[in-house]
Parts: structure tokens; sequence; C-alpha cells
């Protein structure tokens, strides 16, 4: 099946892949992963060949990528807190942590589409904090 989604959510996808390929160490899994991989590389090139300014571009989405490498990293340390029913202050700003990067994640599709020209667009709609 294949859905139509904007610049910034395939690029999104794609940068949760790289992180899986670089952390999972199962075999089977890790095949899963290389095979979705590259089934959206092409359209990673495409995306890539519409951005402007192409600097910018490459910055916004390495900056996505960090963002979800810190995203992953606190919901592991947020398991491990759950795991081992501590519920105290440290899991509080973990969990806080979560909707704060989700927020800088979510600013960084936006800005991917518009770098690209994406005519999907995602929109959120939280309140402020």
């Amino acid at each position: 099946m294949k859905i139509e989604v904007s610049n910034g959510e395939i690029l999104d996808k794609v940068s949760i892949l790289a992180i899986k390929l670089e952390r999972i160490t199962d075999v089977e899994k890790r095949l899963n992963v290389q095979n979705e991989w590259d089934a959206l590389q092409n359209a990673v090139q495409h995306i890539t060949s519409l951005a402007k300014p192409l600097d910018e571009f490459n910055e916004v989405v390495a900056g996505l990528k960090a963002t979800n490498e810190a995203l992953w990293d606190v919901e592991d340390a947020l398991r491990l807190k759950e795991k081992a029913k501590d519920f105290g202050n440290a899991f509080v700003v973990l969990a806080r942590e979560v909707y704060v990067l989700n927020d800088q994640r979510a600013a960084f599709k936006s800005t991917i589409n518009t770098l690209t020209g994406s005519s999907l667009r995602e929109e959120k709609s939280y309140e402020g904090y």
C-alpha cells in the first residue's frame, strides 16, 4: 500500500530508520529495517533535490535526527524507570522531555516541508506551556 505524506514525515521516518540501523542488533529486525530504508531512498533523493537552500535543509535534517536520537534515549530511560516502578522526580523530568522533544521534532518537519515546497503539511494543535 502506498500513501501520500509530507516530505517532513518521510525524512522523519528515514531518520528513525537510520537510528534503528545504528542501534538494533537483532539480525532479522535489522533486515526488516534495511528493507524499509532501501524502499525510501528514491524519495529521499527526490526530496533533497527540491530543497532550497540546501545548506539549511541539511542542518534541519541533522537536527531532526539528533532530536529523534534524544527521544529514543529518553523513551529507553522511561521504560527502565517504568520497569523498576520508579515514578519519582527523574521519571517526571523524562516524561516532560518527551513532549518538548516532540515539539522540536514537529518544528523540524515543518521546516523541511517549507524548504522543499511540500504540498502536504502536518498540523499540530497543542496548548503552549
